[in-house]
């Protein structure tokens, strides 16, 4: 075996479920971790045993022991942090979104191809159990041509930390994108977005949105298909919901309404009665190495009371696939799934999204730097 990826943890709070993740995994290791408050770094290295801790993350990069840094932290920080870690000759995993402009994530693109160095959107749906079920069914040709993609991501933010109430709702779209194009594994092409209701003046303020809800349609480039994604933060009575709707003309899936209910395909030709059937949909940690395997399921969580996995349901089991895809990736030399074109297309859906909203439902065309795989 070739030696271990040496991997950077950077932001310990919804970061620090994947330590144990990385190492279980034989190709890789958590040589260091990066936390601003000392006191929950030296914690959180305790607990897991690691011995570099650092509270600057310019350290973190100039650490010639470190193959990538994955990066955990606040949304504004994404993409300074992901283009510093490129200059430093650093590949990287960062959580979603890629950032929160187009000129960011266009940055990003051109500094990954400069480089030669790897970048992958740590995006948990197309990882999850729900979306490895949908497209293995899509594989085998059981849901037949694809019809039509929806996908929802209702969240009630209030008490999360506070910079969340400076988001967009569409600029943090991509577990809704995500599927939608990565099913077929497309590039969104344009999109079109209204508005609807108001947030509260607390929230316009700090966010510069006065939408409660923005819902999109995307047109797929170089296909008959659209999708429709919709999403929300503040001030609409729902519970969380981050679902992914798919209509084909053998077989249909549509997520349950209801957290921990059962989803439902619906079958072509059957005798009205008999269309709908309630599923459970399988476990697939058998795509990964044995020794990670576990932590596909909730008891293997690190912290089952934090918010994230209260609400999201621990994330499909996606981590330990994430962790697998990126130090594959870097093993292989080759590019992850969602490479840096990829993870910038699902990211400038939705902020080209907004900018249709703001103008009253106006087609907003994909910038063309995402559209070259």
């Amino acid at each position: 075996m070739s030696k271990p990826v040496r991997v950077a943890m950077i932001g310990l709070g919804f970061g620090a479920e994947f330590i144990p993740i990385y190492q279980a995994h034989a190709g890789a290791e958590v040589v260091a971790i990066c936390r601003r408050n000392e006191a929950e770094l030296n914690k959180a290295a305790d607990q897991f045993g690691i011995e570099k801790r650092y509270t600057d993350y310019d350290a973190v990069l100039a650490d010639p022991d470190i193959d990538y840094v994955h990066i955990n932290s606040p949304i504004p920080d994404h993409a300074w942090m992901s283009l510093k870690a490129l200059d430093a000759g650093k590949h990287v995993m960062c959580t979603v979104p890629m950032a929160t402009t187009i000129d960011e994530c266009r940055q990003i693109v051109e500094k990954v191809k400069e480089t030669g160095l790897k970048y992958m959107m740590a995006e948990t749906v197309v990882y999850s159990r729900e979306f490895l079920f949908i497209k293995q069914m899509y594989e085998k040709g059981e849901l037949g041509k694809i019809q039509h993609l929806a996908a929802s991501h209702p969240q009630d933010m209030d008490g999360w930390p506070s910079y969340w109430e400076e988001m967009i709702p569409m600029h943090y779209a991509t577990h809704v994108v995500s599927p939608c194009l990565g099913l077929t594994d497309a590039l969104a092409e344009y999109v079109s977005c209204f508005g609807s209701g108001v947030v509260r003046d607390s929230i316009a303020e700090k966010s510069g949105n006065r939408f409660a809800v923005e819902t999109c349609h995307v047109k797929l480039k170089d296909s008959d298909l659209t999708a429709h994604i919709w999403r929300f933060l503040y001030d609409v009575a729902r519970q969380y919901r981050e679902s992914f709707d798919v209509y084909g003309t053998k077989k249909s899936f549509e997520w349950t309404l209801i957290e921990n209910e059962p989803h439902v395909i619906h079958t072509a030709k059957k005798p009205e009665p008999e269309i709908a059937e309630k599923i459970e949909v399988p476990d697939f940690a058998h795509l990964l190495p044995p020794e990670i395997q576990k932590f596909t399921l909730p008891s293997e969580i690190h912290d089952a009371d934090h918010l994230s996995f209260v609400q999201g349901g621990g994330h499909g089991g996606s981590h330990p696939h994430l962790v697998h895809e990126m130090v594959s990736a870097v093993t292989e030399d080759r590019d992850p799934w969602p490479n840096a074109v990829t993870s910038a297309n699902w990211t400038c859906v939705g902020l080209c999204a907004h900018e249709s909203a703001l103008k009253g439902g106006e087609i907003v065309k994909l910038p063309e730097f995402t559209l070259q795989k």
